[in-house]
């Protein structure tokens, strides 16, 4: 597919940029978004630029118009999020609810589930989670234990996730759950939208490397989900969350120019240093290059499905992939390029980025494990994308 852009969207392209220029809090392209070290204060100044944002008809462009979206090609998204990138604005705090939730509630949900929950996910009136993992299910999706049982109304949730980001903050959750033990894994699932305010429901933080707790264990104690926030049919969950995780291993333009950008930092960082002589390190920074234009090629396959209608497919998991692996040898070069500030944090002297790539380089050791571990990721390849015999397994 030719992705050169025509003239429209050029102009798209200039008016998201246009708008960025005149309504970041900081300088455009130079200065930052702030380091919060209250996660409560981070998520109060992020919902107030999310609904700025949304109030400027740039969140959920490719949504239908009626639900606030502008009915705009998946380009035009992909246009946002480089821009927004570009700017280096932060990434939106009701990301969950906008790339996953939505996307799933527009393709299987009811009109009245439309119209109940997607109105107050582009402004960030309300968060959302993902309920899917579980501490023996996460990467194995489909042995998922949180048990739904039937009872006069709607049913009642029992079982614990893991992993489950932001649910501290989240209004709602879209919580996978099994409702026939005695059917098959994949064919005894269904998906519900649950209230994270309902009486039984815990939510525990877990403490990250990073110092944050952007994670989750969240506990199901005889929570009740009414009928109609049954998303897609009994029983057929499996499929819904298939969709659900497509998105999430769909396009990443953010990824792409953050990393370009973090690049040319680092060049000129080595230049200045010095460590731009040693042959190891100029090696590597050209692998990091050469790596990032394949990231943008998968890129821009990913994209050309969505553009054409189609369902993300085999390509979206070579790309989470591939850019787990890429990301994490990236910021392992960050660290031989800050030489001795590698062990610095935030507030130390001599400290280039102010902590920033040692938070990174922190927080990129877990690529290879969420969203699916490069283990599991090879397995669909090989067995769903090229056709080889399927894992044998005790």
């Amino acid at each position: 597919m030719d992705l050169a852009p025509t003239a429209s969207q050029e102009e798209f392209r200039a008016e998201c940029r246009s708008w960025l220029e005149r309504e970041l809090p900081w300088e455009y392209g130079v200065g930052f978004p702030p380091m919060f070290d209250d996660l409560d204060q981070e998520v109060a100044f992020l919902r107030d630029w999310q609904e700025k944002l949304a109030g400027a008809q740039m969140v959920g462009v490719s949504w239908p118009r009626e639900y606030g979206g502008r009915g705009l090609e998946p380009l035009h998204h992909f246009i946002v999020q480089e821009e927004l990138a570009r700017a280096r604005a932060p990434e939106l705090v009701g990301r969950i609810g906008v790339n996953l939730v939505g996307p799933t509630l527009l393709a299987h949900g009811t009109e009245d589930q439309k119209a109940r929950w997607l109105p107050a996910i582009l402004p960030a009136h309300q968060l959302f989670c993902q309920l899917f993992s579980e501490p023996n299910a996460g990467s194995d999706l489909a042995s998922v234990a949180t048990k739904a049982t039937r009872v006069d109304g709607g049913w009642i949730l029992a079982g614990q996730k893991v992993w489950t980001s932001y649910a501290q903050f989240a209004d709602w959750g879209l919580c996978l759950a099994r409702t026939e033990p005695q059917l098959p894994k994949r064919k005894g699932i269904s998906i519900f939208m649950v209230d994270m305010n309902s009486p039984g429901i815990e939510v525990r933080p877990l403490r990250q490397m990073t110092d944050d707790s952007e994670f989750n264990e969240v506990f199901f104690n005889e929570v009740f989900v009414a009928d109609d926030q049954l998303v897609g049919e009994e029983n057929a969950g499996w499929s819904v969350s298939q969709s659900t995780l497509s998105h999430e291993r769909g396009t990443n333009p953010r990824q792409l120019v953050i990393h370009s950008q973090l690049l040319d930092e680092l060049v000129r960082l080595a230049e200045r240093s010095g460590i731009g002589s040693d042959s190891r390190t100029s090696s590597r920074l050209a692998q990091a290059f050469v790596e990032l234009r394949v990231f943008q090629l998968q890129n821009w396959r990913a994209l050309s499905r969505l553009q054409s209608g189609k369902t993300p497919g085999g390509e979206t998991t070579t790309a989470k992939l591939y850019w787990s692996e890429m990301s994490q040898r990236f910021h392992a070069t960050a660290m031989q390029v800050l030489a001795d500030a590698a062990p610095l944090w935030k507030g130390a002297t001599d400290n280039p980025g102010d902590g920033r790539w040692q938070r990174s380089w922190l927080y990129y050791r877990a690529a290879s494990i969420f969203a699916g571990t490069n283990e599991i990721q090879r397995t669909i390849i090989g067995e769903r994308t090229l056709g080889l015999p399927r894992e044998r397994r005790g």
